[in-house]
């Protein structure tokens, strides 16, 4: 999701941001897009674009999520997945705030997940905007996770653990390793994973929403 904010400065612009969406400034990625200077006939202003996995956004504990918009999310899934050449059949496998979650059982499950989860991203996204424009006003903060053969979970698991071999390297190597191009919500894992750790400082690097995370050792 991609949101634009404006402020007198960069920081003000930002706290709109943490203000409306209800996140820290390390939860999101920022981009600069317009910077008008203070003058004589302008108040001066920042415009910035804010890049966030809808994710990670706040769940609200009171939604209620209709039973006929679930059965519209399922068939929806179900036929692009057919009209990708696969087969596959969609379940709700459970709910947490305002998010649905949707189970893909498909023979062809690897490739519908892609290396990295990159073609079940694809997928979530597309049933996001289907589900944006089927809900309307009264359901529009609604989120729909996609998932198949419990890979999020498997992948998060993967994440934590290269996280720690890669603090254990660099401790001995007293160098630092940038780690493959991840989403933010990927980044946080790692961010987190090492955040306790004195010795070892982890920072994003690169453009746009799919950065990579250099891992590095500190001398204490």
């Amino acid at each position: 999701m991609i949101r634009e904010f404006e402020g007198k400065t960069e920081q003000e612009a930002i706290a709109k941001a943490m203000a409306e969406l209800g996140l820290d400034e390390n939860e999101f990625d920022v981009e600069v897009m317009d910077e008008v200077k203070k003058g004589l006939f302008n108040k001066g202003k920042v415009t910035i674009r804010i890049h966030i996995d809808e994710e990670d956004l706040p769940d609200e504990a009171d939604y209620e999520i209709d039973a006929d918009l679930e059965k519209k999310l399922c068939v929806f899934l179900e036929t692009v997945i057919r009209k990708m050449g696969f087969t596959g059949r969609i379940s709700v496998s459970g709910h947490e705030g305002n998010k649905v979650f949707l189970d893909i059982n498909s023979p062809d499950a690897n490739l519908l997940i892609g290396k990295h989860g990159k073609n079940l991203d694809a997928l979530q996204v597309l049933v996001n905007v289907y589900a944006g424009n089927l809900a309307g006003d009264d359901q529009r903060s609604l989120k729909v996770i996609v998932d198949s053969e419990n890979y999020r979970n498997r992948r998060e698991e993967h994440l934590v653990r290269l996280a720690m071999k890669t603090a254990q390297q660099v401790r001995r190597t007293r160098t630092s390793q940038l780690l493959e191009p991840m989403n933010p919500f990927e980044r946080r894992l790692i961010h987190t994973a090492l955040g306790e750790m004195d010795d070892i400082h982890t920072e994003s690097e690169g453009d746009g929403l799919i950065k990579q995370v250099r891992v590095s050792y500190v001398e204490r």
